[in-house]
């Protein structure tokens, strides 16, 4: 059977991708150390790929870890901002935000009611959660298309729960 709107179908199975890898990427715990190790993982990953990018790691309101790559610009800084508040608002990433809007048919910003200029549904920051403590901070990377923002995040999440899992081994 075909569905009614591929577009939709195929956004609602983005979705469910979307909450499983938060549901995954919990860290049992997140310390200024942790927020180092992230960053520098980040900024490893993004060396490999020469990727242009800003890189920003934060625990509540205080920033732990920035990070400019050479190609970068004044402007990720302002979109990292942007997509930072989307995670801080809705407790999920920007990305998975987005994605939700365009399931129901439309867009974040012709429904969400916030100033475009404050707030960005687009891949790239997303919540950092800790096991009992729920979301307690984000990571954010901009400068590549927002689908490998977002993977590049998640890639640096898996490789820091991995790197716990490898010191408790």
């Amino acid at each position: 059977m075909t569905p009614a709107n591929p577009v939709a179908s195929s956004v609602a199975s983005s979705v469910e991708e979307l909450e499983a890898q938060e549901a995954r990427l919990v860290l049992p715990r997140f310390t200024y150390d942790d927020a180092w190790t992230l960053g520098t993982i980040l900024v490893g990953l993004a060396r490999e790929r020469r990727a242009p990018v800003a890189i920003d790691v934060r625990r509540g309101a205080q920033q732990l870890f920035h990070c400019a790559l050479p190609g970068s610009s004044a402007d990720n800084d302002a979109w990292i901002d942007r997509k930072r508040r989307v995670v801080e608002r809705y407790g999920v990433s920007s990305f998975l935000v987005g994605a939700r809007f365009r399931t129901k048919g439309t867009t974040f910003e012709a429904s969400s009611r916030l100033d475009p200029d404050r707030f960005a549904a687009h891949g790239g920051s997303f919540p950092i959660a800790v096991t009992g403590a729920g979301v307690i901070g984000s990571v954010t990377v901009s400068g590549l298309p927002q689908a490998e923002d977002h993977a590049l995040v998640v890639l640096g999440l898996e490789r820091l729960l991995t790197s716990y899992d490898d010191a408790a081994g």
